[in-house]
């Protein structure tokens, strides 16, 4: 499989795994959509869809910033959506997380820089 293949079929993973709730473009049309986006001990992360990975141990209270692009409400009026953090097992949770209600929904997160994943990451997603 490409590279650029591989990448799209991960964004658009990505987007399909996300707990907070969607956001959608107003009816003007062509507006963005969020990004499922999550902060852990001052650290961000972003949805990575089709990761096989193992949970580890509970960590804590995951925050996601309020959905800012459909307009209407005030940054205090939408509430801040929460989670729980888990380990992923041989990964530091400085570069990825599981997130979810239950360890069993727990979803796979990791940090980005730019559009480039952690090597850790990017070795599970090619199960090397």
């Amino acid at each position: 499989m490409s590279w650029t293949r591989r990448s799209a079929d991960l964004l658009v993973a990505a987007a399909m795994v996300t707990s907070v709730a969607a956001c959608t473009a107003d009816s003007g049309g062509g507006g963005a959509s969020c990004v499922a986006q999550y902060t852990y001990q001052d650290i961000t992360y972003q949805g990575v869809g089709n990761v096989k990975f193992t949970l580890g141990k509970k960590l804590g209270v995951v925050t996601a910033p309020p959905c800012e692009d459909t307009g209407g409400l005030g940054k205090s009026e939408e509430p801040v959506t929460t989670g729980t953090a888990y380990e992923v097992d041989g990964i530091s949770p400085k570069v990825a997380i599981a997130i979810g209600d239950t360890p069993k929904t727990a979803r796979f997160f990791a940090v980005h820089s730019g559009s480039e994943l952690p090597p850790e990451v990017q070795k599970l997603i090619d199960g090397s």
